[in-house]
Order: C-alpha cells, then sequence, then structure tokens
C-alpha cells in the first residue's frame, strides 16, 4: 500500500515509520552494523533458501578508477552545463574572428563534452531549444537596433532554458542544475555576446584606416586648380586627382572619394 502511495501521492516517511510499515527490514548507522543486524537472515536466491552470515565479514572498498571518476565528472549536470555555454563561446568566437584557431578548437573539445554530460542525463530538449533561442537572440541584438528588447529576450530564454534544462519528470531528484550556476552563466553570456562579440563586429564595420582605403573620406586640399584633373595633397602626401564637381580652385579644402591605384577623385569638402 505505501508503494502505491509513493507513486500515486509522491507519499515520504522516515525511516522509522518505514520499518513500523515493513517497507524496509531493519535501520543501520553504518555498514558494520547492517551486517550484524542482518547475520542470519534467511533469503531466496535461486530458488533456494540461504542463510546469511555476514557477522564479522570482511569488508572490500572498490574505489572508482580514474577513467570512471573523469566521466563522473562529466556526468556532473553544472559541468556539462558550463561546457555547452564554453563551446558556443568558443565557436561564436571563432566565426566572427576567422583564423583564431584556438577559441574554436576549445569550442568544439567542450561542446563534444558536453554533449556526452547531456547524453548521460535526463534532458528537457524544451530547455536545451530556450538556450539556442536566446543566444540567437543575443546574436541578432548586435545586428539589429531593438533597443535592448532582444537582449531581454535573450537572458529571459537563457533563464528559462537552464531552469528546465534537467527534466523536472526524472526520478533522479537530487539532479540539477545549481542557482549558483545558472545566475553567473546568464550574466557572462549576456555580457559576452554584448560587449566581447559587438566589439568584434564593430571593429570589422570600422573604416579602414590604412592602405588605399583608408584615405577615402579623409580632407585635403587642391594644390593646383583642378579642371577636372590636378594635384591633391593629402595626410601630407601628393595625389593625382580628378575633380567630380567640376573646376575648383587652387587650396580648396577637398575630400576623397573613390581611390584607383595612385589616382584619386574628390570633392568639394562641406
Amino acid at each position: 500500500q505505501w508503494a502505491e502511495d509513493a507513486v500515486r501521492k509522491s507519499l515520504s516517511i522516515t525511516e522509522g515509520e518505514a520499518l513500523e510499515e515493513g517497507v524496509i527490514d531493519v535501520v543501520a548507522d553504518d555498514v558494520e552494523e547492517l551486517l550484524e543486524l542482518i547475520d542470519g537472515e534467511e533469503v531466496e536466491l535461486d530458488g533456494s533458501t540461504k542463510t546469511l552470515q555476514t557477522a564479522g565479514a570482511t569488508i572490500v572498498e572498490i574505489e572508482m578508477s580514474f577513467r570512471h571518476e573523469i566521466l563522473d565528472i562529466l556526468s556532473d549536470p553544472n559541468v556539462a552545463y558550463i561546457f555547452f555555454l564554453l563551446g558556443i563561446y568558443g565557436l561564436m568566437f571563432e566565426l566572427y574572428n576567422p583564423g583564431s584557431i584556438f577559441p574554436g578548437v576549445v569550442g568544439v573539445i567542450c561542446l563534444i563534452l558536453a554533449f556526452y554530460s547531456l547524453h548521460t542525463l535526463p534532458i528537457n530538449y524544451a530547455g536545451l531549444a530556450l538556450i539556442i533561442v536566446g543566444i540567437i537572440l543575443l546574436i541578432l541584438e548586435i545586428k539589429i537596433t531593438s533597443y535592448g528588447l532582444l537582449s531581454i529576450g535573450g537572458a529571459i530564454c537563457l533563464l528559462l532554458g537552464s531552469i528546465m534544462l534537467i527534466s523536472a519528470e526524472s526520478y533522479l531528484e537530487f539532479i540539477s542544475i545549481s542557482w549558483s550556476v545558472i545566475i553567473p552563466s546568464v550574466l557572462l553570456t549576456v555580457l559576452f555576446f554584448m560587449f566581447a562579440i559587438g566589439m568584434g563586429i564593430r571593429a570589422q564595420r570600422r573604416k579602414p584606416v590604412t592602405g588605399f582605403e583608408g584615405i577615402i573620406g579623409e580632407v585635403g586640399e587642391a594644390m593646383t586648380t583642378l579642371d577636372p584633373d590636378g594635384q591633391v595633397k593629402v595626410r601630407g602626401e601628393i595625389w593625382s586627382g580628378t575633380s567630380t564637381v567640376g573646376k575648383m580652385k587652387k587650396r580648396t579644402k577637398v575630400v576623397v572619394v573613390e581611390v584607383h591605384g595612385l589616382h584619386i577623385k574628390v570633392k568639394k569638402a562641406e
């Protein structure tokens, strides 16, 4: 009856109540006491009755091997969660900075370890989907002006996804992601996308400041009358130039609009 109530009504009882109800046979403080208490008990084994002789038995502890210790650590949901986020950071950094190599390699390794860990855990795929949607929203915030709405939505998705990542219906109630891991991870993820990757994209969009393309938009001065050809001084260098707005007098302030080899086209400065 208690077993049925435990399943249907989520009923839980103390060890003393369990002993009274006959749910368990004995209560022991340690292994040595347990062996003393069950000594002489009869059990059914392979169709025959056996009598346990456990009093004074030698206890042999079998420790986990180094390999199993590593796998045990990887199976921790907090570790899996952190590896998953680190993997995404690494891949995103590599995509926005091609050729960095190191972030990409670390990202791939972390994602593989994360997928191994998640494979051993009761994963809620709705939570995983929310985390991915949250990261996509943070990326869109960098490319689309939403005045912070996409960032707020991304942070909410990350938080909800992190909470839901481990299935609540799992019978392994002790498996969950710690709040002390979720909150800092969500904050760091938002900051990472808002500042680190955001600064990288802005740097890529910035106007070149070196080479031929770097002088486009620079202000110079006509060294000779441009009718429409002549000479122009830009950044202390003399260029062969052509006016795109008709004749311009000597010493007129001009702006570079095009570069063709060692020849530039200019217009009158505002």
